[in-house]
């Protein structure tokens, strides 16, 4: 919804997503969001983010930057930082040691952050449904965990970040997220 309301403004958008993006970090994607939970360690899976993610911001991101179009992607480096930061446990050092090497100072301009309980956000991947379910498999207590780290990140990024709250429907949270974006980018709502 955001991509079809940014192109009809006349923007040029690039629609993306992590794990994934470009042809190699697909691949990658596979071994990440599908298979049995406990397949990878915190630091290989980390490992294996970080590799989809150069590929990604390689061939597909700054390209895209590069030709004056925007770029919307359903996941960053903030999730890495989440899910195998504080939800793995692997902690922050050294996820903060692989983003400097791999992305630099590199950030995107606004990240949302979509809010929503656990057990509503475990019900909506439920409903949807499909293979790539590792993640949503991790328990409770992991999502819990990831939802701190993601409004902590937050807190600690203002300038960055935006907190929308996702408890209504596509139209509400679409709503608040165009209400966001001409807050903070200019763009009409």
């Amino acid at each position: 919804m955001l991509v079809a309301a940014l192109t009809a403004q006349g923007i040029e958008v690039v629609a993306s997503r992590e794990p994934g993006g470009s042809p190699g970090a697909e691949e990658i994607r596979s071994l990440l969001v599908s298979g049995d939970p406990g397949r990878w360690d915190p630091m290989s899976e980390a490992l294996l983010h970080f590799a989809a993610r150069h590929d990604h911001l390689e061939r597909t991101i700054r390209p895209a930057l590069d030709a004056g179009r925007w770029v919307v992607c359903d996941r960053f480096v903030d999730s890495t930082l989440a899910y195998q930061g504080e939800g793995q446990g692997l902690g922050a050092e050294p996820l903060k040691a692989l983003q400097h090497l791999v992305i630099g100072d590199f950030a995107p301009d606004l990240t949302l952050i979509l809010d929503l309980s656990v057990e509503d956000g475990l019900a909506r991947a439920a409903a949807r449904g499909g293979g790539e379910d590792r993640y949503e498999r991790m328990g409770a207590d992991f999502h819990r965990r990831l939802r701190q780290a993601f409004l902590d990140i937050a807190s600690a990024e203002p300038e960055r970040c935006a907190v929308i709250d996702a408890t209504g429907d596509a139209a509400a949270v679409h709503a608040a997220i165009m209400a966001r974006l001409a807050e903070r980018l200019g763009i009409p709502s």
